[in-house]
């Protein structure tokens, strides 16, 4: 693998946000609602966004200077007069309207208007939040820290959530949320975007609190093999033994495997790569444990 290597501080600022905006994705949206002092009420998308505590529970969005004049933005100017936002996800359903609320409107104009969105009153703060999106979050914004004064400085607006409004149609349980139902969208490099639905969504089940064997080890035929993919031996690394000797003579004696071992005409070369391509169609199945059996069968 050739790279080439970029010296971020030789960059222009428009290079420095291009790249890293396109290698740093998907990226969540809050979609950050506030008012100012006179309760005006501003609605932005902001990409530079996460949750990162749950005790207590806080998110933070960054809301960068101006590129021109390195002017602070509505969203920035409002949470330092009135401290507390609104942030709603953003769904497939409603992206066009978040895109629109990007717009750089005068101070005052309300962009729920101008997207035609619905305001959804709050319980506990003054912002509202955008009705058509599945999940909403009430926060009291704690903190803002400046990271620099020039154009595409972020501010961080550090905020503690206080409540959290699902509907009710994407919930999975008393207080999860079935993911595979919220139909979220992120934000790439550009003007790409892409969508955490359908396909797009798979499970990967968690280590546990037993550890994993490591691929460093399955033996050294199977990491070096050029038919086993990196998330291949990663699945067969996540698994918590090694295959005990009565696993692979039974595997041996499975049928299409046995065939595959046995045969006369193939060279050693030719079944290993018989052996390792039944393995790899396991391994899609889930079948890493068997996988790794015949894999050691045969490499040992």
């Amino acid at each position: 693998m050739e790279r080439i290597s970029y010296d971020l501080n030789k960059l222009t600022g428009r290079e420095r946000h291009g790249l890293l905006l396109s290698v740093v994705g998907p990226r969540p949206i809050a979609w950050a609602s506030t008012v100012d002092a006179q309760g005006r009420v501003n609605l932005s998308p902001y990409s530079f966004f996460n949750a990162f505590s749950t005790s207590p529970p806080i998110v933070i969005f960054s809301s960068g200077r101006r590129a021109r004049e390195a002017g602070i933005k509505n969203t920035h100017e409002n949470v330092l007069e009135v401290p507390e936002v609104a942030i709603s996800v953003v769904s497939h359903e409603v992206v066009q309207q978040m895109s629109l609320t990007s717009n750089e409107y005068d101070r005052g104009i309300n962009e729920f208007e101008k997207a035609g969105l619905t305001m959804m009153k709050s319980k506990r703060i003054t912002p509202p939040g955008v009705a058509e999106s599945p999940v909403v979050m009430e926060c009291a914004v704690t903190q803002v820290i400046p990271l620099g004064r020039e154009g595409g400085a972020g501010n961080l607006i550090i905020s503690e959530v206080l409540l959290v409004h699902v509907d009710q149609r994407v919930l999975a349980g008393k207080s999860s949320v079935d993911t595979t139902k919220l139909d979220l969208i992120g934000r790439m490099g550009g003007n790409w975007y892409t969508r955490a639905f359908g396909d797009a969504l798979f499970e990967i089940p968690k280590p546990g609190s037993e550890l994993s064997i490591g691929v460093d080890s399955l033996p050294k035929a199977i990491r070096e093999s050029d038919i086993l993919s990196g998330n291949d031996l990663g699945k067969l690394g996540s698994l918590k033994s090694l295959p005990s000797q009565e696993e692979k003579s039974a595997i041996r004696q499975r049928e299409g495997v046995k065939e595959v071992l046995q045969a006369v005409k193939l060279t050693d070369a030719e079944r290993a790569c018989q052996v390792e391509k039944l393995a790899k169609e396991w391994i899609s199945k889930r079948l890493e444990q068997e996988a790794l059996a015949l894999l050691m069968s045969f490499h040992g």
